[in-house]
């Protein structure tokens, strides 16, 4: 898989793979325009996301119906003595809908935390960044 970086101006960064365009920009207090989301901020949404895709089709495969249901994600920052503030816990709340099947609530949590994006943090990848003149 390959994704190609573009700078279309300001502070506005995009990555472009397979046909889709993802738009990221800077909040304006740190010199963007707020068009879009940052990287950083879809970073965090892929974790809810990730996971919730692993939700449905749990319920997709089991035909429970996920009307009212949702997943809630906060973020906990630490400030280390070193200041950099960093994301120390991710906590994902899922509401289940009214009748959900109590044999399937552990189930959901397991389904949850199969997510790929968790797991790559869990284990990450080497980085290798290059330069070139083409």
């Amino acid at each position: 898989m390959e994704m190609k970086i573009t700078f279309p101006g300001g502070k506005k960064v995009n990555a472009e793979f397979d046909g889709i365009v993802i738009p990221t920009d800077q909040p304006v207090e740190s010199g963007g325009e707020g068009s879009a989301p940052s990287p950083f901020s879809y970073f965090l949404a892929s974790l809810g996301t990730c996971a919730g895709i692993y939700v449905l089709s749990f319920c997709q495969q089991r035909e429970i119906a996920t009307e009212g249901m949702s997943l809630t994600q906060k973020m906990e920052f630490v400030t280390p003595e070193d200041g950099k503030r960093r994301l120390a816990r991710v906590v994902i709340d899922i509401a289940l809908p009214p009748g959900f099947p109590e044999k399937y609530r552990n189930a959901i949590i397991k389904t949850a935390e199969l997510c790929t994006v968790k797991k790559v943090l869990m284990d990450p990848p080497e980085f290798v960044i290059t330069t070139r003149i083409p």
